[in-house]
């Protein structure tokens, strides 16, 4: 595999779920997604991974703010992280946030667009796949690889419930 110069990231193919030798790493998520479902009270359990890939960042190199639309959750795996490479930002999704911002004392959960989350080699992240993240430039000399994934409902067009909103008459739609 050859990675790109400092500065630039590197992702592999997204298959990597199919893959004989991550069926452990698969399996953990499968577990993981399933005790998220139900402590969050959802009642339809049917999902599948979508997508798994590698991401490889190298000194210098950073991930800016994305979300991963059509998929219910993401998350991500820390192979290796190092001091200076090991965060991941969650930013508020509320545009509104971002227009009316005074000077602060100290950055707290309540003045601030974004939380920073501290990483580990072996961490595994589950997150709505809605929510807005990035990753700060890699200050290690260290490459940080990681794999991330997304996961969806199976059929999930046919078997959810119907929108919760009525029309204009009051009917619910069918």
């Amino acid at each position: 595999m050859s990675l790109p110069p400092n500065g630039q990231g590197w992702q592999s193919a997204q298959g990597l779920h199919e893959q004989p030798d991550l069926q452990d790493l698969v399996n953990f998520i499968h577990k993981l997604t399933r005790n998220v479902l139900a402590f969050s009270n959802i009642s339809y359990t049917e999902f599948e991974i979508t997508a798994c890939w590698i991401n490889v960042l190298p000194a210098g190199a950073e991930h800016k703010m994305h979300s991963h639309p059509n998929n219910f959750l993401s998350g991500a795996y820390y192979v290796r992280t190092t001091a200076g490479g090991d965060s991941i930002n969650f930013h508020d999704p509320r545009a509104q946030t971002g227009i009316i911002r005074p000077p602060v004392s100290a950055l707290t959960g309540g003045n601030t667009d974004q939380a920073v989350v501290t990483v580990n080699s072996g961490t595994l992240l589950l997150f709505p796949a809605w929510l807005p993240h990035s990753v700060d430039v890699n200050k290690s000399e260290e490459e940080r690889i990681s794999v991330s994934f997304n996961i969806m409902f199976s059929a999930y067009s046919e078997m959810l419930s119907k929108p919760l909103w009525r029309s204009s008459d009051g009917a619910v739609p069918e």
